[in-house]
């Protein structure tokens, strides 16, 4: 059963949720690695880390009625 989140405006924000939790995993695979030394394994989750987390934020600014935020180039 796929279960949505709406915004008050009618934003699916769905997908917002997702990119956090995602987020959410892999900072704790980073911090991991740093455990296990495994430092370039470390930087790559923590950037794909960041990447979720800027896609959250774009979507939960669109639901807030702000514009997307401009492509990195």
């Amino acid at each position: 059963m796929d279960s949505t989140i709406e915004a008050s405006n009618g934003v699916d924000l769905t997908e917002a949720a997702r990119q956090l939790q995602q987020a959410a995993h892999d900072a704790r695979v980073a911090f991991d690695c740093i455990g296990l030394d495994e430092l370039d394994r470390a930087h790559t989750h923590a950037l794909t880390a960041r990447a979720a987390v800027d896609a959250a934020e774009n979507a939960l600014r669109v639901a807030l009625g702000g514009a997307r935020a401009p492509a990195a180039s």
